[in-house]
């Protein structure tokens, strides 16, 4: 199962803010973070990140990714905003589609609304259809939702918090182990990190001790030129990840 999480907008994505600071990236990406470490428990699961903390990601090339890799599902997170500027009362949770309503997406996504409207207790908006760029040029089951307003004063404040960031990551992983049925590893395998995993750095051995080793293969100032040498180990054979600084 390979799954691309895609942490909305970029952290200098102009505009892109509440009305006091908050950048809608610092909660995507800490979103993606808390996910991606959720759903690594399941056993025969990889997962993507279509989005780069170091730089603006531009959306043809975070589809194109997603395509080239052949992922099985693509999850967009984002935080909503609305009018043009200052605070108001718009709030809640919505989980968008595109308009054809593709049968997998759309069930994912109804999982996804109903996990987020109980476990953070938010209006719920519903399950939208629109002609988003990630939900359109991806080859596969795609979904975007909007975990809460930046222009909400209320709903700011816990989209500032790690409690409620960790909420909403818990409640996307479950509904993605349970759309797909995804089965978790065994203690022993969650220890050692046996399984498929993504985006980390070189080979690993636990020796026998139950402690985990890890092989640097390069350090990088641009995402790409780790991305190459991890493909190079991954034809190799070796299980490559890349983690970012």
């Amino acid at each position: 199962m390979k799954i691309m999480l895609d942490a909305g907008h970029g952290r200098n994505t102009p505009g892109k803010r509440s009305p006091d600071g908050l950048r809608e990236f610092e909660f995507n990406s800490a979103v993606a973070d808390y996910a991606k470490e959720l759903l690594e428990n399941y056993k025969n699961t990889t997962i993507y990140f279509a989005h780069s903390n170091n730089e603006d990601v531009p959306l043809q090339a975070r589809t194109d990714k997603a395509n080239r890799l052949d992922v099985d599902i693509y999850v967009a997170i984002h935080a909503n905003a609305f009018g043009t500027g200052g605070w108001n009362d718009a709030g809640g949770i919505e989980t968008y589609v595109y308009p054809t309503k593709p049968a997998i997406a759309y069930q994912l996504a109804q999982k996804i609304q109903r996990n987020l409207v109980i476990a953070t207790g938010l209006r719920n908006r519903g399950v939208k259809t629109a002609d988003f760029h990630v939900l359109r040029e991806t080859k596969m089951d795609a979904v975007l939702v909007e975990c809460g307003f930046m222009t909400n004063p209320d709903e700011v404040k816990l989209l500032s918090s790690g409690t409620y960031r960790q909420t909403c990551a818990e409640a996307i992983a479950k509904a993605l182990a349970d759309q797909y049925r995804l089965k978790p590893k065994s203690d022993k395998e969650a220890k050692t990190g046996s399984g498929t995993k993504q985006e980390s750095t070189g080979g690993s051995s636990t020796g026998g001790s139950g402690r985990l080793y890890k092989v640097q293969a390069g350090a990088f100032k641009e995402r790409k030129n780790a991305e190459a040498v991890a493909e190079q180990l991954r034809k190799a054979g070796f299980k490559a990840f890349i983690y970012p600084e």
